[in-house]
């Protein structure tokens, strides 16, 4: 057995996968994030590590032979948050995340310095990264600036519980900005930057490769085996894309998590802060990718259903996919930038909006409007990625959004690409670090990186596309508008 942690922004969930490949069990605990000001976004540490050992604790109670064969636990997480601890371990404020934007101010700073920045680190300098964030920490909070003796990311600061080590893999430091993304190791012009050392820093690995051994007292408590390999992990997109088999050039996923994730493997470090993208080291050694992200995606649609008092975002989906196209192109437009963006346009100040608006508009139309805003962001995106040299003609759906069968098929014709669901393309992140923890143990790539069973294809549809071409050439203008 080999058990997969992903720390995600609303849940932390944890797999157990068998040596056949197939899946054995889940579980997870809810998580929730707070937002004490306007564009920040924070959560403790320690309700990472609270949930965690919950959702372990459900796999001790429902599956406790299983969990007492695991050889190995795999690492996946949001990517990067700013954990911040003193020289005794302890946290020294609530974790800084990834759709934060506090610090817009600090990357123009850090762009105007090092006009090199993105050739080095594969990325403009962007809020939601690490780096920036200390950088506005030392500005605005100096007194625990002074303190920080570590900095690890969400995933990392679990690791450390598991094994009381400070360790962190390729693909996740790479979203640091601090690390020289071509030559796999720290950077110490980065760091200097935001008047950071390599010594504030965890020791690096490769995603596959050992980042620890589990403490005897935590093998204890979780119904482990104690001194079982912790891999090193990787950040939540390069994990799911080893969940999803996605480790060959060319080979890639499409998450709609909170955020909207287009991700494909490329055969060389190939950035281009031109388009926006982000060009990161992959989770194995000698493989990188490229990334395309917007700030929200399925979490558009959960706040939609929210406004409506749906139950669940999945009700909102199922009256949206109701509609015929003669409603569909009765729908207002909407802009998906409920905070900020990435790909392709790096702004934090960037807001959503509904275009359209009639005594016609209900719940269905506003639902619809949604599904395809946040699609025709990942449009932009995938055109960024195309700009950017990467090539791709099929994508895994993974991701919460992967449930819902009519965003499958609308995104397949607003891309123009075939689009695939799996059994598992809901827990892409904990299934790839559990793979990640095999690799760990000496399992070879071609055994354990294999692409799961495909559940549903879906092709572009000719009438579909008719209706989303004129409506997305009117998105464009919307927001060039505002």
């Amino acid at each position: 057995m080999f058990l997969g942690i992903d720390v995600g922004t609303s849940e932390v969930k944890v797999l157990l996968l068998a040596s056949d490949h197939q899946v054995v069990a889940v579980a997870g605990s809810a998580l929730s994030v707070s937002r004490p000001h306007p564009g920040h976004s924070e959560q403790a540490p320690q309700d990472w590590w609270a949930a965690a050992r919950k959702a372990l604790g459900q796999l001790r109670l429902s599956h406790p032979a299983e969990m007492a064969a695991v050889q190995g636990i795999g690492l996946s997480g949001q990517m990067h948050g700013a954990v911040l601890l003193d020289a005794n371990d302890q946290v020294l404020r609530p974790a800084i995340l990834w759709n934060d934007t506090r610090c817009a101010a600090e990357c123009s700073e850090m762009m105007a310095e090092m006009p090199e920045l993105a050739d080095l680190g594969g990325s403009l300098a962007m809020p939601g990264f690490t780096a920036p964030k200390l950088r506005w920490v030392a500005r605005h909070e100096p007194a625990i600036f002074k303190q920080v003796a570590k900095v690890l990311l969400p995933k990392d600061h679990v690791r450390l519980m598991l094994t009381g080590e400070h360790v962190t893999d390729m693909s996740d430091a790479s979203g640091t900005l601090w690390l020289d993304v071509r030559q796999r190791q720290w950077s110490d012009a980065l760091l200097a930057l935001t008047g950071m050392t390599r010594d504030q820093m965890p020791r690096l690995v490769e995603g596959s490769e050992p980042g620890g051994r589990l403490l005897p007292e935590v093998a204890a408590e979780l119904g482990l085996p104690a001194g079982i390999v912790v891999a090193g992990g990787a950040g939540d997109n390069a994990s799911s894309a080893v969940g999803m088999g996605a480790v060959q050039p060319g080979q890639g996923f499409l998450s709609l998590g909170t955020s909207g994730v287009l991700f494909v493997v490329t055969p060389s470090y190939q950035p281009n802060a031109a388009s926006a993208t982000h060009a990161f080291c992959h989770a194995l050694p000698g493989q990188w990718h490229q990334m395309s992200v917007m700030l929200s995606a399925a979490s558009a649609l959960q706040w939609v259903a929210d406004l409506l008092g749906a139950a669940n975002a999945g009700e909102v989906a199922d009256k949206a996919a109701a509609l015929g196209l003669q409603d569909r192109a009765a729908s207002p437009l909407f802009l998906p930038y409920l905070g900020g963006e990435r790909t392709p346009h790096n702004s934090a100040n960037l807001r959503g909006s509904f275009h359209g608006l009639s005594f016609d508009t209900d719940a269905a139309r506003l639902g619809y409007s949604v599904i395809e805003g946040v699609s025709f962001g990942l449009r932009d995106g995938l055109a960024a990625l195309n700009a950017a040299g990467s090539e791709v003609t099929r994508l895994s759906l993974v991701g919460g959004g992967a449930r819902s069968a009519f965003w499958a098929q609308l995104l397949a014709s607003a891309l123009n690409i075939e689009i695939v669901t799996h059994a598992d393309s809901t827990v892409g992140g904990a299934l790839g670090a559990a793979r990640l923890a095999w690799l760990a143990t000496g399992a070879s790539l071609s055994a354990v990186c294999v692409p799961p069973a495909v559940v549903a294809s879906y092709q572009p549809l000719p009438d579909e596309q008719a209706l989303l071409a004129p409506r997305h050439a009117r998105f464009h203008h919307l927001y060039r508008a505002d």
